[in-house]
């Protein structure tokens, strides 16, 4: 037996190695007709078009042929697209870490016109964008059926076809999962996927009463079934911001608890992940800080001190990490829920200080303006009106603390506005440290406090504050019927 020497083992070796597919990407396009212009491969971020970003570029040369290489072993593939120089002309393509792949195009028949050399999976993809250009001037001319028909029955008949097409393209993409899985295509179309709730009468587990919440029920238990949390690829592609924007606007309940609860049962989903949990916490972040629904804000909260603070957000620089932990701990004194922090300041006509603790009264509204406000100028007035009208009856007492201005100017506008009824401050030394203690960073400020001076409203307007008392009541009014 012939021993194999030690450098014939190295040649062995070198001509093992090319073989192995390298991390990256090596691009080849070919556009006949195409020369001395840039190309630029770009990708989505979890939203679709127009948001979209350049990954790299090229030049055709004088054969219409440009050529993209990447060794970086980070690259996370999906759903990327060609950018021709005139920023208009595109046509998308599956790539994946390590692809080597040759393409000719034709720009005359775009999206169609791709061939693609060596990848099976970009020609499967080219057999589903044909597929989708057939469904759509199908749906095209249901949509001018739709419109032009005449009668009930034409409608409902148009209205069955469009069914019926629908599922075709629902089965295609369930077909191609099951011929091709693990396939980056199947992954794409998974994600994609939406619940069908089935058919027929469903019933509570006394097996006699209709279950009315049924349908809501099965369809957020199973909205996110086929979406695959530990696949970065799919943030490549632009469906994840529409379906997280779907559930929590749709299907969570918009409720402090149920929005935690849901958040951490996404994180904890992809958790291990590098841009599907970046996009999830960002996401979710982003959607409660600019939420108008009352709060909202202790997610945010939540969220900045149980991810945040904890190295969560590993794309944040030293310096923009402690923008969200200083807004978050000037939140978290403030939530609804809990005791209204202390605050003294002194009355404008008496000049003596006075305690938020010491004014007595089933409900306290604490109103932050500024007389020059062109808003607060309109919703003061309102906010009066409705105190004089309802509030007041219902044992709401006022603490209005002007943020800025001349104590003349003040004066005169709660002269102006008869608002004398209410206790006024002027805090022009800011002694009472208010700014702080109620996140004030804008005017008017408006919180409802109860007779224990708990905070259960902020961010309030004239519009929902009377709603608020109303729900305050009929709750202390039944919790008082059960005991």
């Amino acid at each position: 037996m012939k021993r194999i020497s030690f450098i014939a083992m190295l040649l062995l070796v070198a001509m093992v190695i090319p073989a192995i597919a390298r991390p990256g990407y090596k691009i080849k396009l070919s556009i006949p007709g195409v020369k001395d212009s840039t190309v630029y491969l770009a990708h989505y971020y979890g939203k679709p078009l127009p948001t979209i970003y350049k990954r790299d570029s090229a030049r055709f040369d004088k054969n219409g042929v440009a050529e993209f290489k990447s060794n970086d072993s980070t690259f996370v593939g999906g759903i990327y697209m060609m950018l021709l120089g005139d920023r208009k002309t595109y046509f998308e393509f599956l790539i994946n870490n390590g692809d080597d792949i040759s393409m000719t195009a034709d720009l005359a028949k775009l999206p169609e016109g791709v061939k693609f050399k060596n990848s099976p999976e970009n020609d499967r993809f080219q057999e589903y964008v044909d597929f989708l250009s057939g469904y759509s001037k199908n749906q095209h001319a249901l949509q001018k059926e739709l419109r032009e028909a005449k009668t009930a029955a034409d409608t409902a008949a148009v209205r069955k076809k469009a069914s019926l097409t629908s599922k075709d393209l629902t089965n295609y993409r369930k077909e191609y999962v099951k011929k091709h899985p693990n396939t980056l295509l199947a992954a794409i179309f998974g994600a994609l996927a939406m619940p069908v709730v089935p058919e027929g009468d469903h019933f509570l587990p006394d097996g006699v009463t209709k279950d009315s919440t049924f349908a809501y029920n099965y369809y957020k238990s199973h909205f996110w079934d086929g979406f695959d949390f530990q696949d970065d690829r799919l943030i490549h592609a632009p469906i994840y911001d529409a379906k997280l924007d779907e559930y929590f606007s749709k299907l969570v309940l918009p409720w402090p608890d149920s929005m935690e609860k849901e958040a951490d049962l996404l994180l904890n989903k992809a958790r291990g992940t590098k841009d599907i949990f970046k996009y999830t916490l960002w996401w979710l972040t982003r959607y409660v800080e600019n939420s108008k629904v009352m709060g909202m804000d202790e997610v945010f909260v939540y969220l900045v001190e149980n991810y945040y603070m904890k190295g969560d957000a590993f794309w944040l620089t030293n310096d923009e990490l402690p923008k969200y932990i200083d807004r978050a701990q000037k939140i978290a004194p403030n939530v609804i829920g809990n005791i209204a922090p202390e605050i003294k300041v002194p009355n404008i006509f008496t000049k003596k200080v006075e305690s938020l603790y010491d004014i007595k009264a089933k409900y306290t509204m604490v109103i932050f303006y500024s007389p020059t406000c062109g808003h607060c100028q309109h919703e003061v007035p309102s906010l009066d009106s409705l105190y004089r009208a309802v509030l007041k009856k219902k044992g709401v007492k006022v603490l209005a603390i002007a943020t800025e201005g001349e104590e003349k100017a003040i004066t005169e506008f709660i002269t102006k506005h008869k608002l004398e009824e209410w206790t006024n401050a002027w805090d022009h030394e800011h002694i009472g440290d208010w700014r702080g203690k109620y996140d004030v960073y804008s005017t008017p400020t408006i919180y409802l406090l109860d007779e224990k001076k708990i905070i259960r409203g902020k961010r309030l307007d004239h519009t929902n504050v009377g709603e608020l008392v109303d729900m305050l009541e009929k709750k202390a009014q039944k919790n008082k019927s059960k005991s």
